[in-house]
């Protein structure tokens, strides 16, 4: 299966000790996506999603609602073409 779409996120909104991170880690896996996931000082999370790009369009959708404990204002999403391949999904610290 070719990774073929490459995306980053900055998700906004009360998205930080509502397990949001972990919610992502647990969809992504679900989907089949590779990237990580991290809390930003701002307040703000960000993520990086590749895979196909159903997968990929799938995961910015749940993005938008997250997980019951999460209220998010905004998701910014933008294509990106960085050298890096990602084998697996992460939580980053």
């Amino acid at each position: 299966m070719e990774d073929n779409t490459k995306i980053k996120v900055i998700i906004s909104g009360r998205v930080q000790g509502v397990f949001y991170r972990a919610h992502t880690k647990d969809e992504a896996d679900r989907l089949d996506i590779k990237g990580y996931v991290k809390n930003l000082p701002n307040g703000c999370v960000e993520a990086v999603f590749q895979g196909q790009a159903k997968a990929v369009s799938q995961m910015t959708d749940w993005c938008r609602k997250g997980p019951g404990a999460a209220r998010v204002d905004h998701v910014l999403a933008e294509k990106i073409k960085k050298l890096s391949e990602y084998k697996d999904f992460e939580i980053r610290y």
